[in-house]
C-alpha cells in the first residue's frame, strides 16, 4: 500500500485517527497541501521555470488588447501624445510652465512617455490578480507570474513608444549624442522599479477591491508631484525654497526616472550622481521588498 494510502487508512480508522491531528498524521506520511506556499528561493526558481509561460501570455494580451478598435496598437503612443498635447497647452503655457525651459515640448514629451510607462505598468499590475480569479482558481503556478506578465506586456509596448520619442526628440530639435546609449540602463532599472510596484500593488489589489477605483487618483497625484510638465528646480528656485526642497522631491521614483532620462536625453551628460542612486535604490528595495511582500500571501490568492 502506497503512502498516500496508508495515511488514508489511518485517517479512516477509528480510534487513531480521532487522537492524532491531521497535522502531524500528513506530516508523518509526507504529505503537503497542494496550494502551500514554497519556500521562497523555490518560489524563484518556479518562477523562472514559467519564464516561457510569462512572456507567451504577455505577448497574447499585448496583441488583443486593442484588437477591438481601428487604430489598434497606435493608441499605445497616441494616448501619452494627446495627454502631452494637453499638458503643453494648460500647464506649458496657460499656467506658465515653459519658462526657463529650453526646448519645452521635449521637455513634456519626455516626462509624459517616462512617466506613463509606470503608471500604465502599476495600473496593471493591481488588477493582475483580482482580474484573473477564474485562472488563478482552474491551474496552479506562482501567482507573481501575472503581475510579471503584466509590466512585461507594458515593456513591450514601451519599446514602440521609444521609438517615437526618438523621432519626435529628433524633430523638436534634439541631436544625437553618446549618453543616449544609456536610455537602455534607464529603461531596464525603471522596469525593474516597476515590476516591483506592480507585485505590491498585485497584492493589495487582490485583498482591497476598492483599490482600483482609489489609483487612478493616486497615480494622478504622483503625477503632478514628478516633474513632469514642469522643472522641479526652477519651481523651487522661484519660490525661493533652499536646494534640499528640490533633492527631497526628486527622491520621488518616477522624478528620479524622468530627470535621467532628460539628462542623457536632453542636456547631454551623464546622469547625476543624486538621480542615478536614487534610481538604482529605488529598483532594488522595490525589487526586493515586491517579491517578499507578494510571496508572503501566496496561498491567500483566489480565495473568498
Amino acid at each position: 500500500m502506497s503512502q498516500p494510502e496508508s495515511a488514508v487508512a489511518d485517517a479512516q480508522a477509528g480510534g487513531r485517527s480521532r487522537q492524532e491531528p491531521l497535522a502531524k498524521l500528513a506530516a508523518r506520511y509526507g504529505l503537503r497541501r497542494a496550494i502551500a506556499r514554497p519556500r521562497f528561493p523555490v518560489y524563484l526558481r518556479q518562477l523562472w521555470e514559467r519564464r516561457h509561460f510569462i512572456l507567451t501570455y504577455a505577448t497574447s494580451r499585448n496583441v488583443s488588447k486593442y484588437s477591438s478598435s481601428a487604430l489598434g496598437q497606435l493608441w499605445q503612443v497616441l494616448t501619452p501624445l494627446l495627454n502631452a498635447g494637453i499638458y503643453f497647452v494648460m500647464f506649458g503655457y496657460i499656467l506658465g510652465g515653459h519658462k526657463g525651459v529650453e526646448n519645452y515640448p521635449a521637455f513634456l514629451l519626455t516626462g509624459m512617455f517616462i512617466f506613463t510607462y509606470t503608471q500604465r505598468s502599476v495600473t496593471a499590475g493591481a488588477k493582475s490578480v483580482s482580474g484573473n480569479l477564474s485562472l488563478i482558481r482552474a491551474l496552479h503556478f506562482p501567482r507573481a507570474s501575472l503581475p510579471l506578465a503584466y509590466t512585461i506586456q507594458e515593456l513591450q509596448q514601451l519599446l514602440i513608444s521609444m521609438g517615437v520619442l526618438l523621432a519626435l526628440l529628433l524633430a523638436t530639435g534634439e541631436f544625437p549624442t553618446w549618453f543616449w546609449l544609456l536610455l537602455p540602463v534607464m529603461l531596464a532599472l525603471q522596469t525593474v522599479f516597476n515590476v516591483g510596484t506592480s507585485l505590491v500593488l498585485a497584492r493589495v489589489g487582490a485583498s482591497m477591491r476598492d483599490m482600483n477605483q482609489l489609483l487612478p487618483f493616486i497615480t494622478r497625484t504622483w503625477l503632478y508631484a514628478s516633474g513632469v510638465f514642469f522643472s522641479i528646480e526652477l519651481k523651487v528656485a522661484g519660490a525661493g525654497l533652499p536646494d534640499w526642497v528640490a533633492r527631497v522631491m526628486y527622491l520621488n521614483p518616477a522624478a528620479s526616472f524622468i530627470e535621467f532620462a532628460r539628462d542623457i536625453l536632453l542636456n547631454d551628460k551623464w546622469p547625476r550622481t543624486w538621480v542615478l542612486g536614487s534610481c538604482v535604490f529605488w529598483a532594488v528595495f522595490t525589487l526586493g521588498f515586491g517579491f517578499w511582500y507578494f510571496w508572503r500571501a501566496e496561498e491567500r490568492y483566489g480565495r473568498g
